[in-house]
């Protein structure tokens, strides 16, 4: 993809917006570079062999960049693989292909041996703060696990570093010898929060951090990243389905479908003037609460047909063209390049032959894509009448 973005812009990612200074001097070189990305799992088949018959294309071929101290955000409906791509990322799997450059390091292929010195710089907090924490072992043992692993011994011993991190993560520093079980579920992701913290990372890849989370727990879990990152200067990749909490979090926004980055800006251009069909139909989702007494609507509506296709064999040319109210002939036989349209500010990408008008407004008509939805709506508009 960066080859076709130098078509229309000098590099790949070089018109995005910088970051804000981070704490270490607040240098705009990338921190993190992934570049043409690509994991497929192998399916097998056949009897009596097992071999293999095809793959799941779960990311294939996405570029982004991450700065020092920036907060990225990485969204999508589930599938799109945006769990695989933060996986990847922090090498707990293996690239099919693509590299993944780490403070100018190619780390895509390291082995063991050569990711010890970055394995304690890029850390990783879970979705699940339940499976994520090994019942048999106290807090303080889940915390000072990484220590030990890195061989770090820090001023004044690991246990006053361990209750250090659970005050910093305002959790109480008696709490050390607790066992998992005895925490709630907010409590539990504060402690792999605590966990992330201690090998004082540079990057930390959030992977839905707050989605099995209860609403009135949520919003502290991520107030507490957002003061980490602020103090710590620690650059994040959050990853989440939830639109509201990744506009809150991160500076810069990529959209995923179907293991490709369909759009990438800075938060206020995707959210408020999004190019990309994909991303307007995602954002049309979200729901908004009237404030004026009018009952009309201020935002469009887009209602798609179908579920995304299967990932074992995607659609020719723009993978969302399927379900894509717009699509034509073209959109089947060539795939749309990721790059700067006309009129978009400076560092929004979007991947698109015939994007949309860079608005979220409410349409002369709504777009239902289900026929079935459709047929009730006129049902209901005639018995109205």
């Amino acid at each position: 993809m960066k080859e076709d973005v130098a078509k229309d812009v000098p590099t790949g990612d070089a018109t995005l917006p910088a970051p804000r200074a981070a704490t270490d001097g607040g240098s705009d070189e990338p921190l993190l570079v992934v570049d043409k990305l690509v994991k497929h799992f192998p399916v097998k088949g056949g009897f009596p062999i097992r071999r293999t018959i095809g793959a799941v294309q779960a990311v294939d071929g996405i570029d982004l960049t991450v700065h020092v101290g920036e907060s990225f955000g990485l969204v999508g409906e589930s599938g799109c693989g945006k769990s695989t791509t933060g996986r990847l990322i922090t090498r707990l799997l293996e690239p099919t292909a693509g590299r993944i450059t780490y403070r100018g390091q190619d780390i895509s292929h390291a082995s063991r041996r050569q990711l010890a010195p970055v394995r304690s710089e890029i850390q990783m907090i879970f979705q699940d703060p339940y499976s994520s924490l090994n019942p048999r072992q106290t807090v303080g043992k889940i915390i000072s696990g990484p220590m030990e692993v890195n061989g770090i011994n820090p001023k004044g011993g690991r246990e006053k570093r361990v209750r250090e991190l659970l005050e910093t993560v305002g959790l109480n520093p008696e709490h050390y010898n607790r066992f998992p079980h005895e925490f709630s579920g907010g409590q539990r992701q504060r402690i792999g929060v605590a966990r992330a913290l201690a090998l004082e990372p540079k990057l930390i890849v959030a992977d839905e951090p707050v989605s099995a989370l209860d609403v009135s727990i949520q919003a502290q879990v991520v107030n507490l990243l957002q003061e980490v990152q602020k103090e710590l200067g620690i650059a994040f990749l959050f990853i989440a389905h939830d639109l509201a909490v990744v506009r809150h979090f991160s500076q810069r926004v990529a959209v995923m479908y179907l293991g490709k980055i369909i759009e990438v800006g800075d938060r206020q251009s995707i959210y408020t003037r999004p190019r990309h069909p994909y991303t307007h139909a995602l954002l049309s989702a979200v729901p908004e609460v009237e404030l004026d007494g009018t009952g009309e609507a201020r935002r469009e509506r887009i209602r798609l047909a179908g579920d995304v296709p299967s990932p074992i064999s995607p659609p020719s040319g723009c993978r969302f063209r399927t379900r894509c109210w717009k699509a034509q002939d073209k959109c089947a036989s060539e795939e749309p390049p990721l790059v700067r349209l006309e009129g978009n500010s400076d560092g929004h990408l979007t991947a698109c032959h015939f994007p949309e008008e860079p608005s979220v407004a409410a349409r002369a008509e709504d777009i239902v894509l289900d026929p079935a939805l459709a047929a009730l709506e006129r049902d209901e508009q005639g018995s109205a009448e």
